[in-house]
């Protein structure tokens, strides 16, 4: 198949050069030319934007330009060529004004400096730089990144799979499914698990038909219940792909559907139930490969199209821009990658598919980043600041279960930040391996007591082998080592896959209250009289906000990492799994720190994950 001839990629973002190079490309005659601006331009004023006096007259053009409009007119081609001279003006006398029509002229004057930053977003008066996500990937490069990563970006949910989900879910809360299958109890299991699979599979069935009566009759109606195996295997994958991208929803939902189906790959349930109810998770990759444009990921513009755009101190013009930019890149991607085989929705979806990917990145990984930079930017690594601020930890005060001096704990904390930043930068891949862990029909599992009630015991070949990929790129790249490199997987610590990923997804929540804290005392002292008395609070318990960042930080860093959680090394300590144990205690103890009323201040209500953790 031949690749379309794609224009450049500031021809497309650029309004102007961008229709011709959309017509250049497709062929079209149609593209609607531009309103001539002779007649309603004001004299004086720019021919492009209207709204800016000219600056810039252009001998070839022989029209006056503001700055900005003739710099990108003038960017690129011939037109970089053709000679220019500045319009002479008369200063404008300024007359003395007082404070108060002083900062009102201030304002009309930043009022017009952002209408026209609107005004120049159609002409394309910016110049454009191009990164990734926040600025971590380059564009030189990012085909190869996310061509790699497409291949366990899960695919959105459309509209009609979202309802479909909202039916899963109703038939998977009233299950007893776990209940009824993992008890300790003699007599056949085999027919007690189809006996619950056959029961939520007609609940499912009765919720279809009557949400949609004549959908649910034509799937229905005078069919075996193994001739349905396509609409159950399409709406499991369905709740298993809205889970992977969405780790905060289906929390009890979850574990009874994949028990479910790994009880449903077993040889005896399959072939009595007649069917396979598993089916692949939808990737981003999967699809545009099952439709032959997977070369669109080659493409350069995908970098612009899935781009989070965060505020992050933009003014209100850039913020419009890169939403105008992003817009122009989807709609070209649609355009010039549609077939008749591969409509431009679904093109739509898989880049809007990989922009939720950045926005998981953004939640989870970015969590692991921040508190770094924190620990680097507060805390010495040689040598403590004062006792009050020292990391060091001792066996059996406080409830620590390690000793590091200050120098120690500052690496063991910092090499577990960057294990775990590692762990959720790559958790797409890592559950997709454990899918295939949990529904693999050779690898049985084991009902067990951990100690923490039966659950299912099965080995994680899958998952340990991508685990210790990072671990050891991790090592690597710390260089110095402080602690346990064990791993437990498939024992009675993390007895399966799914527990696994669900540990690890609960980092995001124990670290972004924290840095929602450090967040709120950084306002209080850039803007301290948003929230005086908030302010005045802090100064007088702690000596200030700064004083006070360091004391949260510092006692985070000691007591989220020093090996408590449990009552034996083996289940806490320094191993991979323990460090996480630490910082769930630190969680659950909260409520008893002396700082826990400015967490109150900053909204905080909980470690819940997701929006519900704050007001």
């Amino acid at each position: 198949m031949n690749m379309p001839v794609a224009p450049t990629l500031n021809q497309i973002l650029n309004e102007e050069a961008g229709d011709d190079a959309l017509a250049l490309a497709f062929g079209e005659a149609d593209v609607p030319e531009k309103e001539s601006a002779e007649d309603s331009t004001p004299a004086g004023f720019c021919v492009e934007c209207k709204d800016q006096e000219a600056q810039v007259y252009c001998e070839q053009c022989q029209e006056d330009f503001c700055e900005v409009c003739s710099g990108m007119i003038h960017r690129t081609g011939r037109r970089k060529q053709h000679a220019q001279r500045n319009i002479q003006k008369e200063p404008a006398v300024s007359e003395k004004m007082d404070t108060d029509e002083q900062n009102e002229d201030e304002a009309a004057v930043t009022a017009d400096a952002d209408d026209h930053a609107e005004e120049a977003l159609d002409s394309g008066a910016f110049s454009v730089t191009f990164s990734a996500q926040s600025g971590k990937v380059e564009t030189e490069g990012f085909s190869e990144w996310i061509k790699e990563r497409a291949k366990y970006i899960p695919l959105r949910l459309t509209l009609k799979e979202r309802k479909y989900l909202r039916l899963l879910e109703a038939a998977l809360n009233v299950s007893e499914y776990t209940d009824k299958v993992d008890i300790l109890m003699y007599g056949d299991k085999t027919k007690r698990i189809v006996g619950q699979i056959k029961e939520l599979c007609a609940i499912l069935s009765g919720l279809v038909l009557a949400s949609d009566y004549k959908a649910g009759q034509r799937l229905f109606e005078d069919r075996e219940f193994g001739e349905n195996e396509e609409f159950y295997r399409r709406v499991f994958e369905i709740g298993r792909r809205h889970k992977i991208m969405n780790p905060e929803r289906m929390r009890n939902e979850y574990g009874k559907l994949m028990f479910m189906l790994q009880d449903a790959q077993t040889n005896e349930v399959k072939k009595v139930l007649g069917m396979d109810l598993v089916a692949p998770v939808k990737t981003v990759h999967s699809v545009l490969e099952a439709l032959d444009i997977g070369y669109l990921l080659e493409d350069e513009m995908v970098v612009v199209a899935t781009r989070e755009i965060v505020e992050g101190g933009k003014t209100r013009a850039q913020v419009q821009l890169e939403i105008k930019q992003k817009e122009r890149a989807v709609e070209y991607l649609c355009k010039a990658y549609a077939t008749d085989q591969c409509p431009a929705e679904v093109i739509r979806q898989c880049l809007y598919s990989i922009g939720d990917n950045h926005a998981y990145l953004r939640f989870t990984r970015d969590a692991c980043e921040r508190m770094r930079g924190y620990l680097s930017a507060w805390f010495e690594p040689k040598k403590a600041e004062s006792d009050d601020l020292s990391l060091a930890i001792f066996t059996g005060r406080s409830g620590a279960r390690l000793t590091h001096s200050h120098e120690s704990q500052y690496h063991y904390v910092m090499q577990t930040l960057t294990l775990w930043r590692e762990m959720l930068h790559d958790m797409f891949m890592l559950w997709h391996h454990a899918d295939g862990d949990l529904l693999d029909s050779r690898n049985p599992y084991r009902l067990k007591d951990t100690g923490q009630g039966l659950n299912r015991v099965q080995q994680c070949s899958r998952v340990s082998r991508t685990v210790h990929n990072i671990l050891y790129r991790t090592q690597k790249a710390v260089g110095r080592w402080v602690g346990s490199s064990m791993v437990h997987l498939g024992d009675r610590n993390v007895p399966n896959a799914l527990m696994f990923i669900d540990k690890y997804n609960q980092v995001a929540s124990i670290l972004n209250p924290v840095v929602r804290v450090i967040e709120f005392l950084e306002r209080l002292e850039s803007q301290p009289e948003r929230n005086a008395e908030a302010r005045e609070m802090v100064e007088r318990s702690y000596g200030g906000t700064v004083e006070a960042r360091k004391r949260i930080l510092a006692d985070f860093f000691r007591s989220a990492f020093d090996g408590s959680g449990a009552d034996n090394f083996f289940d806490a300590g320094s191993c991979i799994d323990g460090r996480l144990t630490s910082a769930w205690n630190w969680c659950s103890n909260i409520e008893k720190k002396p700082y826990f009323n400015v967490f109150l201040l900053s909204g905080f209500v909980g470690f819940n994950g997701g929006p519900e953790g704050y007001n």
